[in-house]
């Protein structure tokens, strides 16, 4: 497992005192005197921090990672870390339990994916209708007996190690009289003894659903099993290293879900709690979870990562009307926490995390929209799929068709039309929109001048910085030229010296 580095901070060095894990490396100061060179895992505060402390601390410490025990009496200094760094407290008789079981889940490095949709089968002694909708989802109608059969499965196996913990989240629809359940079988690598076997009904999988490994590594597979008669439509399975309630991706990431089983992450780091509240829209991952953690860290004021997880590498942040709906309340969560105003919010995001910002900047009217590579016609990057870049990126069509249903030309407009009939509904008079593009763009060419055309509102502000290349081009550039942009923002609407 994954070596899980610990500072505690005290009088009295909690090795001669606990039995600590063996994945924790672990260093034990009285006094804070330097930053370390990178921050740690988890922090253990046993004593008030002195004022000098407390601000190396809140530089050095994540949110999340801290707790408070024994002595550590709330002063106004350790108040005030506790409060930025959204600290918890341990009692005494919590220590060694939370040492020995929770400890684990505090790793370093996130990881979750989407399983391929390619590896998805369909099983043989299913004799119904089988159809393909792209990426989107399988479609199976049928009887499926009335029994539990195997319906489909997962081809290549993946990897469980021993004191693991995996969550796994299913995306499907169907009709009433179809009864579903997810089965994981755990296997020795190499071998075909079955050593554990779980099975979640429909009950279960109303959320996400968690298997443990105590045993030994080895491999899982995954099948879904169905009994009755009718539709079923499997969308997506996703598997991710589980925090067992400490987070999703991040300690102290959040998720939330609609009723049509979308899903949307958050990661809220208050940092000064002085505004701006800068949220920045993660762009294509195929790897699940956020990003943008330590560029935005180093801005110093409060933020907000949102992430989409759905297709591959994501679905531009648009969905049904409880998705969007979830989508503006979030973040007007956290804006109210902070007591902050639309003239205190900026929306950022490069790419896809383009779409995200000026799509829900249209209804949040933020101070400024700070933008990477925008995208904006829809439509047209899947349409350019045919013939500007033949095989690039093909999640584009899928895209296009898990939001309009189809992927045909009058799909093309609609989906267009999605998002500029929501773009010139929006009062931009109070809101900087700054941007750098790529001018020879293969996703969407014109979106710099689409873009202009399209902003009626007085008072409107829009920069733009013009880059050579295609869309995946010159990424070092463009983010030097993002950031640097955040930071003369910071600087002159805002009075940060960064």
């Amino acid at each position: 497992m994954e070596t899980i580095r610990v500072l505690q901070i005290g009088t009295t060095d909690w090795r001669g005192i606990y039995t600590i894990p063996e994945i924790a490396a672990w260093d034990f100061c009285e006094t804070v005197e330097t930053l370390p060179k990178r921050a740690y895992d988890l922090v253990f505060l046993t004593r008030p921090v002195g004022r000098a402390e407390k601000e190396l601390l809140l530089k050095a410490v994540l949110p999340y990672t801290l707790f408070l025990c024994g002595g550590a009496d709330m002063d106004d200094a350790t108040r005030d870390l506790a409060e930025k760094k959204k600290a918890e407290i341990l009692s005494d008789g919590q220590i060694q339990r939370f040492l020995s079981e929770e400890l684990r889940f505090f790793f370093h490095t996130p990881y979750g994916e989407r399983f391929r949709h390619e590896n998805l089968a369909v099983a043989e002694d299913f004799h119904g209708d089988v159809r393909w909708h792209g990426g989107c989802y399988l479609q199976l109608d049928g009887d499926y007996g009335q029994e539990m059969n195997q319906v489909a499965f997962w081809r290549n196996n993946i990897p469980l190690n021993k004191g693991q913990s995996l969550e796994f989240w299913l995306e499907y629809e169907k009709d009433p009289d179809v009864e579903i359940a997810l089965q994981i079988m755990h296997f020795i690598g190499g071998g075909s003894e079955v050593l554990q076997k779980w099975t979640f009904g429909e009950e279960e999988l109303k959320d996400v659903v968690c298997i443990d490994n105590p045993i030994v590594n080895g491999n899982i597979f995954l099948s879904i099993y169905a009994k009755g008669k009718g539709r079923l439509r499997i969308r997506n399975l996703h598997d991710r290293h589980s925090r067992k309630g400490h987070g999703y991706f991040l300690p102290g990431g959040e998720r939330y879900v609609t009723p049509e089983r979308e899903e949307l992450f958050c990661y809220f780091d208050p940092g000064d709690r002085k505004p701006p509240l800068s949220v920045y829209f993660s762009g294509y991952r195929q790897q699940e979870g956020f990003e943008g953690r330590n560029m935005m860290r180093r801005m110093g004021c409060p933020f907000l990562l949102i992430t989409d997880p759905r297709m591959e590498g994501g679905n531009f942040y648009m969905g049904s009307a409880q998705y969007e709906a979830l989508m503006v309340a979030t973040i007007r969560r956290y804006m109210e926490e902070l007591h902050f105003t639309p003239e205190q919010l900026i929306l950022s995001g490069i790419s896809m995390g383009s779409v995200g910002s000026l799509y829900y900047g249209s209804e949040l009217q933020p101070h400024a929209l700070i933008l990477g590579k925008p995208l904006c016609n829809l439509g047209d990057i899947a349409a350019n799929e045919r013939l500007v870049r033949p095989g690039v990126f093909p999640t584009s069509l899928d895209v296009m068709m898990n939001v309009c249903g189809t992927s045909d030309a009058d799909a093309v407009e609609r989906f267009n039309r999605r998002f500029w009939d929501k773009f010139d509904s929006a009062d931009w008079s109070g809101t900087k929109i700054i941007l750098s593009y790529l001018i020879e763009d293969d996703y969407d060419g014109s979106a710099y001048q689409t873009l202009l055309s399209h902003v009626q509102s007085g008072g409107a502000q829009v920069y733009g910085k013009g880059i050579h290349g295609r869309h995946c081009d010159n990424t070092e550039y463009v983010v030097e030229w993002f950031t640097s942009q955040y930071r003369k923002i910071l600087r002159e609407d805002f009075g940060r010296e960064l």
